[in-house]
């Protein structure tokens, strides 16, 4: 799949730089797609760097919550659980506990942590993997999930509206919670229908109901706190919650006897070989994209869209927004910058704005997440997960649209 994906990647650009060239009279085309080449082949090393010190940093304290026997624990909890949903992995296996940590990370938008995490678990399923270079079904549902972007505070799309000069940052906030929440049912029952999973197991629906009433509970709450508060809350409760795992780890560690130090240093070394490991397959796909943006794809099919929507009489205020939905599967730093020059250009509280800044937290930099995690245990053969994650990110983007025309249509 990969093999085909990225080819394609590169004869899309190639056919749209034709007829810009062609067509256009747009000769300048293949010098910004070179360009554009090497500039990400840049962006993967420095995008490397930080990698280095990340995963070196996670993996270490991550070392300490394993030999504390946290992440045991953990995953005898939810064992039950991922009995049903990934049979092929043993009960109370440590990818289980990893995997929770990981989903409660990217929850309370703590990315620094939450991708380290997820590293350790698909190398812990990696374990499990009768055939290496293909996909399996747990780590599939695993990545699926990862990818579908459920947040429940997106920090950083309330800092971005504020740098613009929105007067509610967090105007979006329940916006963005419907439709994240969207992308994780669409990525969840994608996997299931693909696996045959048995999701109406009593187990699963009691923890899929039990997981529904627990975040329509939080939404309710946070939906009663001013924009002040709220932005307030956002920024101190993943920053306190971050900072006291670590305090858990290295507390529950010293009780039980475990040479802190040591261990972080084992785990640190383990990250460092992940990382530079990784760059050969960020180089390719970074690189890939790249040249696919610079050729002027996207804005033809934008401009498709545009077209397609006006010939049948709907509302084209959505079209504004869409530049970055089609990029964030790609490049989540094109996305960011797509949404800062939608809020500059149309006004930060413009409907394309709002609506930019929607989509934006409820999708995910899809082929990123899979080109990291699956590059980093060395899979080649991903299966269905690229259709079942890019169907999450359709929903996410169709529920933001939704969602904004009935919040601020």
């Amino acid at each position: 799949m990969l093999n085909f994906l990225w080819l394609g990647f590169f004869l899309l650009a190639a056919a749209s730089a034709l007829w810009r060239w062609l067509v256009a009279g747009d000769p300048a085309v293949f010098a910004a797609m070179v360009e554009s080449l090497f500039a990400m082949a840049r962006l993967s090393v420095e995008v490397m760097i930080l990698l280095f010190g990340t995963l070196t940093l996670w993996l270490g304290f991550l070392q300490i919550a394993e030999k504390a026997g946290l992440v045991e624990r953990l995953a005898r909890l939810l064992s039950p659980l991922f009995a049903r949903l990934m049979p092929e992995v043993p009960a109370g296996h440590p990818a289980l506990g990893l995997i929770t940590m990981n989903f409660t990370a990217n929850a309370l938008g703590l990315d620094n942590a939450a991708t380290p995490i997820g590293l350790k678990a698909m190398r812990e399923l990696q374990s499990l993997n009768p055939a290496p270079e293909r996909a399996s079904n747990a780590q599939i549902l695993f990545l699926v999930l990862n990818a579908s972007s459920l947040t429940l505070l997106p920090v950083s799309i309330f800092m971005y509206r504020a740098q613009q000069g929105a007067p509610d940052p967090t105007l979006v906030f329940l916006p963005i919670l419907l439709a994240t929440a969207a992308s994780t049912l669409a990525g969840f029952f994608a996997v299931v229908f693909m696996q045959r999973l048995r999701w109406r197991d009593p187990v699963v629906l009691g923890w899929l109901l039990g997981t529904a009433l627990l975040l329509g509970g939080f939404i309710a709450l946070l939906s009663t706190l001013s924009s002040v508060a709220l932005a307030s809350l956002s920024s101190a409760f993943g920053n306190a919650i971050l900072f006291g795992l670590i305090l858990v780890f290295l507390l529950t560690g010293a009780l039980r006897k475990v040479a802190v130090y040591e261990a972080f240093i084992e785990g640190a070394r383990e990250g460092f070989t992940v990382a530079k490991n990784l760059l050969p397959y960020l180089v390719a796909m970074l690189c890939a994209v790249g040249v696919l943006r610079a050729s002027g794809a996207l804005d033809i099919l934008l401009a498709l869209i545009r077209d397609a929507v006006l010939w049948a009489g709907w509302d084209a205020r959505f079209v504004d927004a869409l530049p970055t939905a089609l990029v964030k599967p790609f490049s989540g730093s094109a996305a960011r910058a797509m949404l800062i020059d939608t809020m500059h250009t149309h006004g930060v509280d413009s409907f394309p704005a709002l609506l930019a800044a929607t989509m934006q937290g409820s999708t995910e930099t899809t082929f990123y997440v899979l080109t990291v995690y699956f590059g980093a245990v060395g899979i080649q053969r991903v299966r269905h997960a690229v259709g079942c994650a890019l169907l999450a990110d359709l929903a996410g983007v169709l529920a933001s649209i939704a969602v904004c025309y009935w919040f601020f249509g």
